[in-house]
């Protein structure tokens, strides 16, 4: 059901596969559990969609979204630890520090843009991807399934721009929209 044909192995090539999610679904539940992203969805549900995901462990200080870069994946972020680093002002910037259960990529899998950050790891870590051809398999294959997830996507997304928008600092944001 997943499909690996998602440049995140080409982004990283020292990455390793280490299968489907449905490999690894209590270690998944557990690291997304906190960021409440799957509060919604039964076990089954999450069990079903970790069908759809691929698991790759990666070693640290590497590169698995670059600025720039085309994106046809989003990624959980599993075990280990991760930045996303921004150019502000001709310095490479740390803007946030990912914990586990964390998505990244989101944005650049739905509008089709290049990434607007990188993210590097900064210990050895584990994510699991969903490339964009799983996830249209996922709209075919469970049609009630996949909208509840881009639903979710939708409302994370949301809550990040919420977010930029009522920080102090989203003066860059505001003068980009």
């Amino acid at each position: 059901m997943a499909n690996t044909t998602s440049n995140f192995i080409e982004l990283q090539p020292d990455s390793e596969p280490l299968g489907t999610v449905s490999d690894f679904v209590n270690e998944f539940i557990d690291a997304v559990q906190p960021q409440h992203l799957f509060d919604d969805f039964s076990r089954q549900e999450t069990a079903l969609l970790s069908n759809y995901l691929e698991v790759y462990g990666v070693p640290r200080q590497s590169t698995v979204l670059r600025v720039g870069d085309a994106g046809d994946f989003l990624a959980f972020l599993i075990t280990g630890k991760a930045v996303i680093v921004k150019n502000i002002n001709g310095v490479d910037t740390v803007v946030h520090e990912l914990s586990p259960g964390e998505v990244i990529g989101e944005i650049s899998l739905f509008d089709g843009e290049t990434r607007i950050a990188s993210c590097i790891t900064t210990e050895p870590s584990d994510f699991a991807v969903l490339s964009s051809q799983s996830l249209n398999a996922l709209l075919a294959d469970h049609p009630r399934l996949g909208n509840k997830f881009l639903l979710m996507v939708v409302k994370l997304t949301a809550k990040r721009l919420r977010q930029a928008l009522t920080s102090p600092t989203h003066s860059a944001l505001d003068a980009s929209l």
